[in-house]
């Protein structure tokens, strides 16, 4: 990836008010390129294989697949993708079997969108380091 590419971003959050918020703000992140906003684990493995995104940005609790599995999903289907994880609440097991699946960062959604920036820019890096 040159550094003059933007990031490609996958949105999955099931709240549509969160996810359209969301991708609306990274909207105005001029290294961000939102591709794809969906509400669900299922649809995002179809986005992802087909986009090939530089991340995912991706709630832990979806209907169809759950984060975990979606993660892992996506790692065996898309391998320099990475994913980062937003969560309302989440357990220490659950966190764990997030990375355990694949996922480079877990951060709560009340996070300042400057540190979720942060976490998609350094996904990124991780992701890029992987081709």
């Amino acid at each position: 990836m040159v550094a003059t590419d933007p990031i490609t971003v996958v949105l999955v959050e099931d709240n549509d008010i969160f996810r359209e918020s969301l991708e609306l703000l990274l909207g105005t992140v001029p290294d961000i390129e939102v591709v794809a906003a969906v509400p669900d684990g299922r649809r995002a493995l179809d986005v992802c294989t087909r986009l090939r995104p530089g991340v995912v940005l991706m709630d832990y609790r979806l209907p169809e697949l759950d984060g975990v599995e979606t993660t892992a999903a996506i790692g065996a289907a898309c391998p320099t993708t990475a994913v980062v994880v937003l969560t309302a609440t989440a357990e220490s097991e659950e966190i764990d079997a997030l990375y355990e699946a694949g996922a480079v960062a877990c951060l709560t959604k009340d996070r300042e969108l400057d540190e979720i920036v942060g976490a998609v820019r350094d996904a990124a890096g991780r992701g890029a380091a992987l081709r």
